[in-house]
């Protein structure tokens, strides 16, 4: 599936010729179209804002986005977008810089919300909710100037892992970040294509290929961020327990209503004992009893 090419795009040359990164630049690929595939993302001729941070997350799924396309995998059309929020020191012209050097079609917007953050978040509080609450506002607007029918992002495998214990541990529910969403005007999807993938394959792929990360001095220069106890948590699980993350997340998606204690999620008042249902010989073994 990955022969060269002489017609590469331009984000996609100059990669290692290795077969280790043929392989992880593979998986990556196989593991994006699986999750566009399987949440029924595509819609013929439809306009796809990516947004791109400069992380090497966004980069990973832009990329990956292209070459789903160039292989006729992808029948949409992309627009970069980077909303540049007003950090301090933000190289405000890597992106630009690098997406036309790529020849990608882009919109840079610039909007201060720093100095809104930093206004109204109390001394001590963590910026992450407000700020992400302002960029996603500001993301769906650009998607409706821009016709967009979807707001693409770079969430990947762990970032739904960590999302799904903090939402255990500190809101008391179990819920994460979804591949596909519809916000709540129902006027625009949010997508996650990334969603299958391990930020360890986004960060040895971004590295490998050399692009201009720029680190996000806002959120990560704070101490003691719930998601980065959750992190370290998972790190030191995976450490002991080599694979566990993928296990879990593969739970994630193999939830079962019945074996929860949500009457929300299964109707047990209209339970009723009776004749049992023949076993389904593709079910796994249940460890719940």
């Amino acid at each position: 599936m990955l022969d060269e090419t002489a017609d590469l795009p331009l984000i996609l040359q100059g990669a290692p010729d290795t077969t280790e990164f043929r392989k992880l630049r593979k998986r990556i690929i196989r593991e994006t179209r699986a999750v566009i595939e399987q949440y029924g993302m595509i819609e013929q001729g439809a306009r796809w804002l990516v947004c791109l941070s400069g992380g090497k997350d966004s980069y990973t799924l832009l990329a990956a986005l292209i070459e789903l396309k160039w292989r006729g995998l992808l029948p949409v059309e992309i627009l970069a977008c980077n909303l540049d929020q007003g950090q301090p020191n933000f190289p405000a012209t890597v992106l630009p810089e690098f997406l036309t050097r790529m020849q990608i079609a882009h919109r840079i917007e610039y909007r201060d919300t720093y100095s809104i953050v930093v206004d109204k978040v109390p001394q001590g509080r963590t910026y992450c909710a407000l700020c992400s609450r302002l960029r996603r506002g500001n993301l769906y607007r650009i998607a409706r100037e821009e016709g967009c029918s979807a707001v693409v992002l770079g969430h990947h495998r762990d970032d739904l892992l960590e999302t799904f214990f903090m939402n255990l541990f500190h809101g008391g529910r179990m819920a994460t970040m979804p591949p596909k969403l519809l916000n709540e005007d129902r006027d625009m999807f949010v997508y996650r294509p990334l969603a299958f993938v391990p930020e360890d394959d986004c960060d040895r792929f971004a590295r490998a290929m050399n692009f201009p990360i720029i680190p996000c001095d806002l959120c990560g220069s704070q101490e003691g961020l719930q998601r980065m106890q959750v992190k370290a948590l998972l790190d030191e699980w995976e450490k002991r327990s080599p694979g566990r993350r993928n296990v879990m997340f593969r739970a994630l998606m193999n939830v079962r209503p019945s074996h929860m204690p949500d009457p929300q999620l299964f109707d047990f008042l209209a339970l009723a004992r009776g004749a049992k249902r023949p076993p389904d010989p593709n079910a796994p073994p249940d460890l719940t009893l």
